[in-house]
C-alpha cells in the first residue's frame, strides 16, 4: 500500500474526539494505533480492535 493510500484512510473532523485524526469509520485514534505499534503490538493483533 501506497503512503497516499495510508493516507487516505485518516480522517480529522473537529466534532469527532476533539479534532484528533482518526482511522476513517473508526474512532481509533492514529495516536492510538501508533502507540500500540510502539509497544509491540501486531497489526493482526491491531485489526482485530478495528
Amino acid at each position: 500500500m501506497t503512503d497516499r493510500e495510508l493516507l487516505n484512510r485518516i480522517a480529522a473532523n473537529p466534532k469527532v474526539i476533539v479534532g484528533k485524526p482518526v482511522i476513517k469509520g473508526t474512532h481509533l485514534t492514529v495516536e492510538y494505533i501508533l502507540n500500540l505499534l510502539a509497544h509491540g503490538a501486531t497489526v493482526t493483533e491491531i485489526q482485530g480492535r478495528i
